[in-house]
């Protein structure tokens, strides 16, 4: 034993360092005890300090064959140029004792633009080669402070401010390697396997580096009590308590933990902007706007706990849906100003651009939400309305499914107030980032749910349509105040017609709810046109139920009839009035494209329509479609009436030799047919819309006009001047029936009535005729009767000598 104590270096040898360390760790006589542990710790502490210059040592090996090998290859460059500079000066001295003009020609053409070009090779490898030995470098850093903060973390021994400081050297050092590859890539695009490999190397140091600050990140938010205790929320309180009287952990941070904690914060936020950055440069010439534009990690963080603190509070509430929506909506509520107040100025700190905390933090409370509803609370719904599908049970799961819904819309609503009050919601629908505030984006991953949803709707709708649909007095009784406002049109419409507006108008509320535009098309197409389609079914119905059964000769059928046309009359210039709006426009741009098959619904929606302006052009157009049938029917009625009641009429031609019986003003054949028809048109003035009536009185007056001019002046039945007379009485009296409706008549019967002016002219202007034909017919006003159909009248006019 004395022997080794006489061994040992004298005091005085010793370095002060050494003294100190040795008097740190022996201070009391007790502590020779812990001598073996101390040695084996310094022997370890010494095997990694031995390895670690080893590979320092390699390190730096391997750069310099590396320098080297670069230094070979420059020097090998300079050579060549050197050579071809003398092979250049020996040709020009050549050349100025006048004995090389074809080599100084040479020269210019061939010789100086391969030297030049060979220049610039050179400097463009010297510049690569700086290039890569400074990226090399740069990269070395960064793997080395990301190593030297994670063994730092490891060890128990080590401060957190030198963890700390080891990353934001680390950070430093990759902002400024994202510098030197952003102006790589604007410089020189064609040095992509650089990019690539000084990418690779950078991924596996961040892929060490985020995780780890986010450890920290975390640790801290614990250490400051977040997140916040739920356990006073209940049912009977969710709605009661103010904003106002929820302290938020984050204020009661001091001293050296806030500081801690600001720059944490403030490294997450500048990590994730370099991470920003670094996409931006990697999806260049791409779609940038979601990959760049990723949720604040910061808030992302906050929010986690707080989402797992719901889910037990969730679990409880699985039948009361509305409490799960009332527990989110209060505690971003409550929260959302102190986030803002505290967090957006270390945001702003750390120039994370485009990035509002207010924002950001009410898009990860929703987008915490949906994942919840669409890991449990949807499948469960799903569930139930399969086993409802099989059993075929009628159960709860159609009602449950519609409230929820409910309940999500109107949380949406409060959101979106919430972010008015604040500004941010014009910002949010100017970017179309709807989506990250609407908890209805659950189904924009599940359009299948979304088709479902279609399903339920529209069968909801339909049922309640059903009951309106059997009571009569909606088929009769007229709707209060369906006058459009731009014309001020009476469409005489019966409420039926209103109840399925109704309908729809909250079908298309939902629509508006959903937070994308392909979605709002595809569920107008599956639950909203179905609705026109039914609607259009009924109208049919009828009209052919009233068509088979009188063959609308009966008063009451034909009004059956006209109220079916001035419901589709009244249903199409609604539908027209609302594609009006930019939103169903958009709708019908986006609906060729999203509109997928549904069997549940086909047999309601019929065949696709192609994509047109808007989303219910389709229907509009079979609306339309519908009316003017009718229309043209009911014309087709009334003039089948006046047809068979004037048929001694048209038949009895001996009527057009001599005049109209005395005391008479019209031939007493055609009475019946015009009372008749002044009857008919006077039921469907009553009954029928303005502009269908001036459409079927148009279309009569064209058929009247056709029937007249066949059935009397191309029958070949000889016209004296008594004939004519009694026809242009006739003409007059069946002018004085339309001339309710219009000013002048006789310009809706134009081959009538050019046959009767023809017959009025006298025999030498006939003559005329004969010589110059078609020229007289244009000069004399006649355009509707082709050269034939007047020549025949002519020839049937006769004259007394």
């Amino acid at each position: 034993m004395e022997e080794e104590i006489q061994s040992l270096p004298s005091l005085s040898s010793l370095s002060p360092s050494t003294v100190s360390f040795l008097n740190k760790q022996f201070h009391r006589k007790e502590d020779l005890i812990h001598a073996s542990r101390l040695v084996s710790e310094l022997q370890n502490r010494c095997g990694d300090l031995d390895r670690n210059l080893i590979d320092l040592n390699r390190t730096l090996e391997t750069t310099l064959l590396a320098y080297v090998f670069h230094s070979n290859g420059l020097h090998d460059l300079f050579r060549n140029i050197s050579l071809q500079l003398n092979r250049l000066c020996s040709t020009t001295c050549f050349s100025s004792d006048g004995g090389g003009e074809g080599w100084a020609e040479q020269l210019l053409a061939e010789e100086l633009p391969a030297l030049a070009k060979e220049v610039a090779r050179v400097e463009t490898v010297r510049l690569y080669a700086e290039t890569a030995l400074n990226l090399d470098s740069l990269v070395g850093d960064i793997e080395d402070a990301v190593s030297s903060a994670m063994k730092r973390d490891v060890k128990k021994h080590a401060s957190t401010q030198s963890s700390e400081e080891m990353r934001l050297h680390a950070l430093k050092t990759l902002k400024l390697t994202e510098d030197v590859l952003t102006s790589v890539t604007k410089a020189h695009p064609q040095w992509a396997r650089l990019l690539s490999a000084v990418d690779h190397r950078v991924d596996r140091a961040l892929a060490v580096l985020r995780p780890q600050a986010i450890a920290d990140h975390r640790s801290l938010l614990t250490s400051l009590g977040w997140p916040p205790p739920l356990s006073t929320l209940n049912s009977s309180n969710l709605d009661t308590r103010k904003s106002s009287e929820v302290l938020n952990p984050l204020f009661t941070m001091q001293g050296s933990l806030k500081h801690q904690y600001c720059e944490n914060f403030l490294a997450l936020c500048s990590l994730q902007e370099l991470q920003r950055r670094r996409k931006c440069r990697q999806l260049k010439g791409y779609d940038r706007e979601i990959a760049l534009h990723q949720p604040l990690w910061v808030i992302e963080e906050l929010v986690n706990p707080i989402s797992l603190a719901f889910q037990r509070h969730f679990a409880k509430w699985v039948d009361k849906p509305e409490f799960i929506f009332a527990l989110v909506y209060k505690v971003t509520r409550d929260y959302v100003d102190s986030i803002d107040e505290l967090l957006q100025p270390l945001v702003d700190e750390a120039m994370l651009a485009g990035y509002s905390c207010r924002e950001e933090w009410i898009s990860a409370m929703v987008t915490s939400l949906v994942i919840y509803l669409a890991k449990e609370i949807f499948p469960s719904y799903v569930g139930q309305l399969d086993e409802e599908s099989v059993t075929g049970v009628q159960s709860q799961a159609r009602i449950a499914w519609l409230h929820l819904v409910d309940l999500m819309i109107t949380f949406d609503k409060q959101v979106h107030s919430m972010l008015a009050q604040s500004g941010l919601l014009l910002s949010l629908q100017e970017e179309g980032n709807m989506q990250k505030i609407s908890s209805l984006c659950v189904f924009c991953d599940r359009p299948d749910w979304l088709d479902l949803w279609a399903i339920i709707e529209l069968g909801d709708v339909l049922d309640k349509l059903k009951l309106e649909m059997e009571d009569g007095k909606n088929w009769t009784m007229k709707v209060q105040g369906a006058v459009l406002l731009a014309g001020h049109e009476d469409f005489r419409s019966p409420v039926i017609s209103s109840a399925f507006l109704q309908h729809l108008s909250a079908v298309v509320d939902r629509c508006r709810a959903l937070p994308s535009i392909s979605l709002s098309s595809r569920f107008a197409r599956l639950a909203g046109a179905p609705i026109i389609h039914k609607f259009l079914d009924c109208l049919l119905l009828r009209c052919q139920e009233a068509e088979g059964m009188t063959a609308l000769t009966d008063n009451d059928a034909l009004i059956k009839v006209t109220n079916s046309v001035n419901a589709a009359r009244y249903f199409e210039s609604v539908l027209k009035e609302w594609c009006e709006d930019v939103f169903f426009l958009e709708m019908g741009l986006h609906d060729g494209d999203q509109l997928g098959t549904v069997a549940d619904v086909s047999r309601f929606s019929g065949p696709t329509e192609g994509s047109g302006s808007s989303i219910f052009d389709g229907e509009i157009e079979k609306l339309e479609k519908f009316r003017l049938e009718w229309v043209e029917k009911l014309s087709v009625v009334l003039l089948r009436g006046f047809d068979a009641r004037c048929r001694d009429y048209l038949k009895n031609r001996k009527q057009w030799q001599e005049k109209v019986e005395e005391g008479w003003m019209v031939s007493k054949s055609l009475v019946g047919a015009l009372d008749y028809l002044q009857g008919k048109m006077s039921i469907l003035e009553g009954s029928l819309n303005a502009v269908d009536f001036v459409g079927v009185w148009r279309n009569l007056a064209a058929h009247v006009d056709r029937l007249i001019f066949s059935g009397i002046l191309m029958s070949n039945v000889k016209f004296y001047d008594g004939g004519v007379e009694r026809y242009s009485c006739d003409l007059e009296v069946l002018f004085r029936v339309f001339r309710a409706w219009c000013l002048r008549p006789e310009g809706f019967f134009p081959k009538a009535s050019e046959g009767l002016k023809l017959l009025k002219m006298g025999e030498d202007r006939l003559q005329d005729y004969w010589a110059e034909g078609e020229k007289w017919m244009v000069e004399n006003g006649i355009r509707h009767l082709s050269v034939a159909e007047a020549e025949k009248i002519v020839k049937n006019r006769v004259f007394k000598s």
